[in-house]
């Protein structure tokens, strides 16, 4: 088995100063990727995580900057790609890891407490990919890895404003994959689970102890890397195991000849078979409208 190696190519991790986004770093960094650090979080000891990620790096040989950008907007997700390029004149891989929470249940949550994780989760995949995306096109070579969360894909109580959020990104993946696929870019999402400084108090210790942030790490390198050429591909992963998620359709049911009208009793009658999942097809199988048994160019 050959090793997995980045020399010559510029990572950028967001939301990389502890927790899951500094394994990501870590690792691209140990296999001789140049890495910017980004996170705009202080320690405990109020100093700069994003700063001492980078200086570990540093100081196992490897290179890397930090940068202490919010991805939340676009002036600062520009500051983060052209901190690679003024470092490292290059972005070959990009890691949407940054984000926050601010667990409410439906009926009692704030505006504020949703447009902060709106803002960082799903904003700011947009914010700091743009750029990223534009420089990737120009060299004809990319990997995006954005981040999901059973949260949004299964539901998570109290925690609408994440879960939207986490959907969306899958959503900017399934468009953004089409648009870049000539230019071989490559975009996937993961969906990780960790025990981390965001996530304490949310986890029994006896599972915190299970699902330790390294454990996510293999997966996301394997994406980023040269070897991976599997794209619009959502991965879920805790503790070791790792599997593919998907929207999936059924086969359903064709009702009427596209002519005459359909009515509510009729749905009422085959919504059995309209609701089975049983033969269920992932999306890019079958992502078109169907009459008759036979696919429509229409929306």
């Amino acid at each position: 088995m050959e090793s997995i190696r980045f020399e010559n190519r510029v990572a950028i991790v967001t939301g990389a100063g502890e927790g899951i986004g500094r394994q990501y770093a870590l690792d691209l960094a140990k296999r001789g990727a140049c890495v910017v650090v980004n996170d705009i979080g202080s320690g405990p000891d109020q100093s700069r995580t994003a700063e001492r990620v980078a200086e570990e790096i540093k100081s196992n040989g490897g290179k890397a900057v930090a940068n202490f950008d919010s991805v939340a907007t676009m002036k600062g997700g520009q500051n983060i790609v052209d901190t690679a390029m003024d470092h490292f004149g290059k972005v070959d891989i990009l890691i949407n890891n940054a984000g926050i929470l601010r667990d409410r249940t439906f009926m009692k949550m704030t505006e504020k407490q949703w447009d902060e994780v709106i803002a960082v989760h799903l904003k700011g995949a947009f914010c700091v990919t743009q750029p990223a995306v534009k420089i990737m096109k120009k060299n004809g070579y990319g990997r995006i890895v954005f981040t999901a969360s059973s949260s949004g894909m299964y539901g998570n109580f109290g925690q609408s404003n994440y879960g939207a959020a986490k959907m969306g990104v899958i959503g900017i993946m399934n468009t953004l994959k089409l648009e870049t696929e000539k230019y071989n870019i490559k975009i996937n999402t993961v969906a990780p689970n960790a025990s981390t400084a965001m996530t304490q108090g949310v986890f029994p210790d006896e599972v915190a102890k299970r699902i330790k942030p390294e454990f996510n790490t293999p997966m996301v390198t394997f994406l980023c890397s040269e070897e991976n050429q599997a794209s619009g591909m959502i991965l879920t992963m805790s503790a070791g195991w790792f599997a593919r998620s998907a929207m999936v359709s059924g086969k359903g049911i064709c009702i009427g000849d596209t002519k005459r009208a359909i009515s509510a009793e009729e749905i009422q009658d085959y919504f059995d078979q309209i609701k089975s999942l049983d033969n269920a097809l992932p999306y890019d199988h079958c992502g078109q409208i169907y009459s008759l048994g036979r696919p429509l160019t229409g929306r």
